[in-house]
């Protein structure tokens, strides 16, 4: 046994062939059976797909690298859901390609923003943070205000999305790029946050 222990740590090549054959079936245990857990494959009850607005707003946050400071994701401690609401769980983030559960927290976390603030609050917030938040490090995104909505390849992303799960009908994807019609970033991420965790009751 020692001699084979030697072997492999001296033999650079078979040790990394081990390493990766070790990993990966750790990997398949772990990753296959959530693929045939209805609780991480199935939406929760009330969870829609987003929008044609709310996932533009979705990518607005992703472009502006919104998940660099804010999770979205509670944990199930008392500290997480007294202060932000029910934990999360796998079947709110069913639809998300990919999800923003993160984990840096230089803002807080916004599994639960969704209705806890009006539009204007948000408004507010994004175009001067410190007006609403004074000890607030965000930076400002008052340009959103000011730029169109995108509408020129909704359709196509909602063909894509429909493609990795979301039940997009052909009159909802045809109809996309009049949901945009006279809108902004601004409205689009502000229509996104509004969404965030509203299929599962908020706890206070």
């Amino acid at each position: 046994m020692a001699f084979t222990h030697e072997k492999i740590e001296t033999n650079i090549g078979l040790l990394i062939i081990l390493i990766v054959i070790t990993i990966s079936i750790g990997g398949l245990v772990q990753i296959v059976p959530l693929f045939f857990m209805h609780s991480t494959t199935e939406p929760v009850e009330g969870l829609r797909p987003y929008t044609a607005l709310r996932l533009t707003g979705r990518d607005v946050y992703v472009r502006e690298g919104c998940y660099l400071c804010h999770s979205q994701m509670i944990r199930p401690f008392r500290a997480e859901t007294e202060r932000y609401g029910h934990y999360s769980v796998a079947g709110e983030f069913v639809y998300d390609h990919p999800f923003q559960w993160g984990s840096k927290r230089t803002g807080p976390d916004l599994a639960r923003v969704g209705g806890r603030y009006s539009d204007e609050w948000h408004r507010a917030h994004l175009i001067h943070p410190q007006d609403l938040v004074p000890e607030s490090v965000m930076p400002s995104y008052a340009f959103l205000e000011d730029t169109p909505a995108d509408a020129s390849i909704i359709s196509k992303k909602m063909e894509v999305m429909r493609t990795l799960g979301s039940p997009y009908t052909d009159e909802e994807i045809a109809n996309a790029p009049k949901e945009l019609e006279g809108k902004t970033e601004m409205d689009a991420l502000i229509a996104y946050l509004q969404g965030m965790g509203t299929a599962i009751k908020i706890r206070r």
